[in-house]
């Protein structure tokens, strides 16, 4: 596809966004959003003719790239045979997705509930939750972010929390393990898991094991930073909740779909949750779509009993033919093998060797297409580059070394003090690499504000 260039054209849809669209997360009058002409596999570019490599798959979602031809294709054919339909009918775009899905998920996760969306499969797996076990706390983790709904953000624990807490919502924060920045004084990573899960064990001991209803993780943490869990520490979660009747919560809606190298991130640690929350990478966010996936248990739970949660356009045809492509896309051209490949072969090792030469990198963690790099003022003291939730002057290095990235091509994934590299799984190891080289220059502005 050639870039569009008209600046005309380009002014025009600019001055149209900012009279009309409010944007989320943002302060409007101190945004300036680019003007996107158009967007095919790893790449998108602006009416300037401006073309950036996306290292951030739009939010974490196009696993499969901008624009795959087979997907537009079926939801082209599933718009002229049947565009819309009520969610309380059987149709065939709906059944074959949730097959599908339920055929990857790990152990009997077979049932799934569709939604539009992450943060709305978040709200009504922990909804699930506090019905099949007749309790109301839900624990998670403070470095998570599990969407904007109510429940959802009051289960969320970063700092987009605040402004929207309610501390009668019945959420309890406790600390998950990340080794570089260890709560608990931990040098190893087994001494990590077992000082987190001891950590999670007095949590649920002073709260009241029967007053929990579910345990909620990311399975992999996404924007709050990418910290694959150590070995053993989802199986003893899983442990904990089993000895406690707690509903055990993954949360794989940045992380599955082939994101991590696996279909589901879950597959790494060899865990089954009793429910599983996706979104994203299901059909590569080409239409709205969001679903759990749900264990034979609580599923149970709901045979004779309503379920009471519903949505207009739960497993919406459009939506549901995408996934159905998305997914045999993804089995036909190896899509879950490639990214394990790239990240074992070009990305980690590309990051790992940028580490060595940049001052500013303190550490480098991830799997498959899904990478972390943290950046610091002193490797020695860990330091961020920028101070946690940094705004306006005090973020002022991480700006800058956003703005270098996209001088030379790249769009990059910035969050607090970290750049994700989480390219499109379908990018090719060319692509990768000339990321990696831009990345390395922009770096090189990142290091002139460490000590």
């Amino acid at each position: 596809m050639t870039p569009q260039t008209s600046s005309q054209a380009g002014a025009a849809v600019k001055a149209a966004d900012r009279a009309h669209v409010f944007h989320s997360w943002s302060a409007q009058e101190l945004i300036d959003p680019l003007a996107v002409a158009g967007a095919e596999g790893s790449y998108f570019w602006d009416y300037e003719g401006n073309r950036y490599l996306d290292f951030t798959s739009g939010l974490v979602f196009t696993n499969i790239g901008y624009q795959h031809p087979k997907v537009v294709a079926a939801i082209q054919e599933q718009a002229g045979k049947l565009v819309t339909f009520a969610p309380a009918f059987a149709i065939e775009a709906r059944s074959e997705a949730a097959r599908l899905i339920a055929e990857r998920t790990p152990g009997d996760l077979d049932k799934i509930f569709f939604t539009n969306g992450g943060a709305e499969a978040v709200e009504n797996a922990v909804r699930m939750a506090r019905l099949h076990t007749g309790r109301h706390k839900v624990l998670s983790a403070y470095r998570s972010y599990h969407g904007a709904t109510s429940t959802a953000i009051n289960v969320t624990g970063d700092p987009r929390r605040w402004p929207s807490d309610n501390g009668s919502a019945g959420v309890v924060h406790f600390w998950a393990p990340f080794l570089y920045r260890s709560p608990f004084h931990a040098e190893t990573e087994e001494q990590e898991c077992q000082r987190a899960l001891q950590h999670l064990e007095d949590t649920i001991a002073f709260e009241g094991p029967a007053t929990i209803a579910a345990i909620i993780l990311e399975t992999i943490p996404g924007t709050a930073g990418i910290m694959v869990p150590p070995p053993g520490y989802l199986a003893g979660v899983r442990e904990i909740c089993d000895r406690y009747g707690i509903v055990f919560v993954l949360d794989e809606v940045m992380a599955g779909f082939g994101r991590t190298g696996t279909w589901f991130a879950a597959e790494h640690f060899d865990v089954t949750p009793d429910l599983m929350t996706f979104a994203k990478g299901v059909n590569s966010g080409y239409v709205p779509l969001g679903g759990v996936a749900i264990s034979g248990a609580i599923a149970e739970t709901f045979a004779r009993r309503p379920y009471p949660g519903g949505l207009t356009y739960s497993g919406h045809p459009l939506a549901c033919a995408a996934a159905v492509a998305t997914i045999d896309v993804m089995a036909e051209e190896s899509v879950v093998e490639r990214a394990a490949h790239l990240g074992a072969t070009v990305l980690g090792p590309g990051l790992r060797e940028l580490a060595e030469r940049h001052p500013s990198v303190g550490e480098v963690r991830g799997l498959g297409a899904f990478w972390a790099v943290e950046l610091v003022r002193d490797r020695e003291t860990r330091e961020p580059l920028v101070p946690y939730n940094a705004a306006g002057e005090a973020n002022a290095p991480m700006a800058a070394f956003a703005a270098a990235a996209k001088k030379h091509g790249l769009w990059p994934f910035l969050n607090m003090n970290r750049t994700h590299v989480v390219p499109p799984c379908t990018i090719s190891e060319a692509e990768a690499k000339e990321g990696l080289a831009a990345l390395d220059e922009a770096l090189s502005v990142a290091d002139e504000h460490t000590v």
